[in-house]
C-alpha cells in the first residue's frame, strides 16, 4: 500500500478542485452570515428586542431546508452524474449571492432573510454530493485522509469566513457583497475542474413527495445497524458541538471577560483543533478505516470537556478584554489547551464515522444516507438549542452547561458501544497493536468491499487474530483454537467480534463440528471468516502443512479464497520465539516491524489447501 502523504491529493484533479469547492462554499456561507449578523447588530439601528429575534429566527430559515429538501438532494446526487449538478449548485449560490448584495446594499432584512433560506438550500444540496462523491474519486486507501482533509478544510473556512464577512461589513455592504459574489464565482470556476461522479442510481424513479421520500431516506440509514449507529454517532456530535458554539457568545463576556476577538481566538483553537485531529486520523489509522479513534475520540471529549468547566467555573470579573490581554490572565492557557484538544478529539470522533458510512453503505444508496444523515444532524442541532435553553432556564450556569453535556457524552459513547461493540472492540484492538507492533499493510484492495468471502493466514502468534482485524476494513469472523479465544482479556475482544472456537478432533468433536456449522452459517451470511489452516501456532517460526479443513468448508459453500501472509513476527512480542509464554527470557522485538500482506483472490474451485499452502508461502517470503 502507498504511504503517500494525504496532502498528495491536493495536487490531483480526481480531489483538488472538490477540495477547493466545497471550502469556498463554506467560506462564502459563513462570510455571507456573519456580515448579515454584523449588519443587523450594528449598522441599522435596531433595538435590543428586534436584534435578539432576528439572531433566533435567522439560525432557523437557515436550517429548516433540511429537513424539507434533503431527501430530494439525496435523489439528485443519485440518479446524476455529480460534477454537473455541484456546477449547477455554484451558479445557484451566485444567485443567491446577488440578491443577498441587494439586500445588504437596501439594508432590507426580508431580502436578506430569503437569501439566508436559499443559502441554506444551497447547503442541503451540497451535502449529500459532498461526502457520496468521495468513495468514487479517492482508492479505498485514501478515504480516511480525504475525509481528514475535507474536515480539515471545512473547519478553517468556516473561521476564516466568519472573520472575512465580519471585517468586510465593518467596511460597509459594498465590501461585503463584494466579498461573497466573487467567492460563489471563484467557487463556481474551480467546480468546472471537477472530473465527472457517473449517477450510481441513473435509473431511480424521482419522488417529487418530500415527507414520503424523507421516511424512506431514514429507511436507508437504519437499513445496516453498523451506518445507523455511525450516523447517530455523527448527528450527536452536531449536538455536542452545537451545544458549544451556541453558549461561546456568552461564555466569552461572562466567563472569560472577553470582547469579539476573544470568542474569534476560542473559535480559532477549536478549529485548529479538529482540522489537526482531522489530519492525524490518517496517520494514527494507517490509511484505513480505523473505527478504533472513535471511541478515543469521545473519551477526549469527555475529558477536556469536564476540564474546562474545572478550568473556570465561576464568572469572571474583567471586561472587555482583548485576546493578548486574555491570553495574559491567570488559568487562560488551561482553557486554551481544553478548546484545542476538544477540537482535536472532535476530528479524531467525526473522521472515522465518515469514513465508516461511506465504506459500508451501499453506493446506490450513499447519498441518500448521507441526506438521512443531515435530517437528522438537523434534527440534533435543534436539540442542541433546546437543551441549552432548558438548562439556562433550570438555573445552570454556561460552565455548567458544558459540564452537563461533557457528561452526557459519556453516557451517550458508552450506549453505542454497547449497541455497536465492534467500535470498542477495534479500539482496543488498536491500542494494542499499536502498542506492541508498527504494520505494514499490502494488497487490502485484494480483499472484497462486500459478500461473502475465506481469508487463510499463516499462524505465528497469539495476536495475530488482532493484527489481521486491525488491518482489514471490513470486519470479520476468527475461526481460532479455543485456547487462544480463551486467553484473559483476549476473550472479551475475540468474543465481541464473534469469533468462533474450534478444538481438534480428538480434544472435542462436539466443538470441531459446531464451528464448521457457524463458518458455514456466516459465509451464508455474507461475512468474511478467517481461518489459520495450520492448526496451531508455529514452534519454530516456518509454516506447517495446511489441514484440509479449509477444502471441507469449501465444498459445503464455494466462496472466493484470498491468501493471506504475516510477515515479521516470529521473535516478537506473543510468538512461542522468546516470549514469555514459551521462554523464560523477555522478547527481543517490543515494538517489531510487521506486514501483513493479502494475494490475489483465488476461485473456490482452485483453492485446495496444497495450492493455498504454496501461495501463502511465497507471500511470506523469507521474513519469518
Amino acid at each position: 500500500m502507498s504511504e503517500t502523504s494525504q496532502f498528495s491529493l491536493l495536487g490531483t484533479r480526481r480531489f483538488a478542485p472538490f477540495f477547493a469547492t466545497q471550502s469556498l462554499g463554506a467560506f462564502n456561507d459563513n462570510a455571507f452570515r456573519n456580515a448579515l449578523v454584523v449588519l443587523v447588530g450594528y449598522h441599522m439601528g435596531l433595538d435590543e428586542h428586534a436584534v435578539g429575534f432576528y439572531s433566533n429566527i435567522a439560525p432557523a430559515l437557515f436550517i429548516l431546508p433540511f429537513f424539507l429538501f434533503s431527501a430530494s438532494a439525496g435523489q439528485l446526487a443519485e440518479k446524476y452524474e455529480k460534477a454537473r449538478i455541484i456546477r449547477w449548485v455554484k451558479l445557484f449560490e451566485i444567485a443567491v449571492m446577488i440578491l443577498a448584495a441587494c439586500g445588504f446594499w437596501l439594508k432590507s432584512i426580508p431580502v436578506l432573510l430569503a437569501a439566508l433560506f436559499l443559502m441554506g438550500l444551497h447547503s442541503t444540496l451540497f451535502g449529500p454530493i459532498k461526502y457520496a462523491i468521495l468513495p468514487q474519486a479517492l482508492k479505498n486507501h485514501e478515504l480516511v485522509g480525504g475525509n481528514g482533509l475535507v474536515e480539515m478544510g471545512t473547519s478553517l473556512a468556516v473561521l476564516i469566513g466568519m472573520v472575512a464577512g465580519g471585517v468586510a461589513m465593518s467596511y460597509g455592504p459594498l465590501w461585503a457583497s463584494a466579498l461573497v459574489i466573487a467567492t460563489a464565482i471563484v467557487g463556481w470556476l474551480t467546480s468546472r475542474a471537477i472530473p465527472p461522479a457517473p449517477a450510481t442510481a441513473p435509473d431511480l424513479v424521482f419522488n417529487w413527495n418530500p415527507f414520503t421520500e424523507t421516511w424512506r431516506v431514514l429507511g436507508f440509514v437504519v437499513k445496516d445497524r453498523v451506518v445507523f449507529n455511525s450516523v447517530l454517532g455523527i448527528s450527536w456530535f452536531w449536538f455536542f458541538g452545537g451545544v458549544f458554539t451556541m453558549q461561546l457568545p456568552n461564555y466569552t463576556t461572562h466567563f472569560l471577560g472577553g470582547t469579539e476577538a476573544v470568542q474569534i481566538l476560542v473559535l480559532a483553537l477549536f478549529s485548529v483543533g479538529v482540522g489537526a485531529g482531522s489530519l492525524l486520523c490518517e496517520r494514527l489509522s494507517g490509511h484505513k478505516v480505523e473505527i478504533g479513534l472513535v471511541p478515543l475520540g469521545s473519551i477526549g471529549l469527555t475529558v477536556f470537556g469536564l476540564d474546562l468547566y474545572f478550568a473556570r467555573s465561576q464568572p469572571t470579573s474583567l471586561h472587555e478584554l482583548s485576546a493578548l490581554a486574555f491570553l495574559a490572565t491567570p488559568g487562560s492557557w488551561r482553557i486554551v489547551a481544553d478548546f484545542v484538544l476538544v477540537g482535536l478529539f472532535a476530528g479524531f470522533f467525526i473522521v472515522p464515522l465518515f469514513a465508516l458510512v461511506q465504506s459500508r453503505a451501499d453506493r446506490s444508496e450513499l447519498s441518500r444516507v448521507i441526506a438521512g444523515n443531515n435530517i437528522l444532524n438537523a434534527l440534533f442541532i435543534v436539540g442542541a438549542a433546546a437543551f441549552g435553553m432548558g438548562m439556562a432556564a433550570l438555573g445552570l450556569s454556561i460552565a455548567q452547561i458544558f459540564l452537563a453535556v461533557a457528561l452526557l457524552n459519556a453516557l451517550v459513547a458508552i450506549y453505542i458501544y454497547t449497541l455497536v461493540p465492534e467500535f470498542l472492540m477495534r479500539f482496543l484492538s488498536w491500542i494494542l497493536i499499536n502498542t506492541l507492533y508498527r504494520i505494514d499493510t499490502r494488497g487490502l484492495d485484494n480483499i472484497p468491499e462486500r459478500g461473502a468471502a475465506l481469508l487463510v493466514c499463516n499462524h505465528v502468534s497469539f495476536m495475530d487474530a488482532l493484527i489481521v482485524a486491525g488491518s482489514v476494513r471490513r470486519p470479520i469472523r476468527f475461526v481460532m483454537y479455543y485456547k487462544i479465544f480463551n486467553i484473559p482479556v483476549l476473550s472479551f475482544i475475540f468474543r465481541t467480534a464473534k469469533a468462533i472456537p474450534i478444538a481438534g478432533h480428538k480434544e472435542d468433536p462436539a466443538l470441531l463440528e459446531h464451528a464448521f456449522a457457524e463458518v458455514d452459517q456466516a459465509l451464508a451470511e455474507g461475512h468474511i471468516v478467517c481461518i489459520f489452516p495450520e492448526g496451531g501456532l508455529t514452534s519454530d517460526g516456518e509454516i506447517a502443512p495446511f489441514r484440509s479443513g479449509v477444502e471441507r468448508i469449501l465444498a459445503r459453500r464455494p466462496v472466493p479464497v484470498v491468501p493471506c501472509a504475516l510477515r515479521g513476527l516470529w521473535g516478537s512480542v506473543f510468538s512461542r520465539r522468546d516470549s514469555a509464554l514459551g521462554r523464560s527470557r523477555l522478547p527481543r522485538r517490543f515494538r517489531a516491524r510487521i506486514e501483513f500482506v493479502a494475494g490475489a483472490e483465488l476461485a473456490p474451485t482452485e483453492a485446495s489447501a496444497a495450492a493455498l499452502e504454496a501461495c501463502v508461502r511465497e507471500l511470506r517470503g523469507d521474513l519469518a
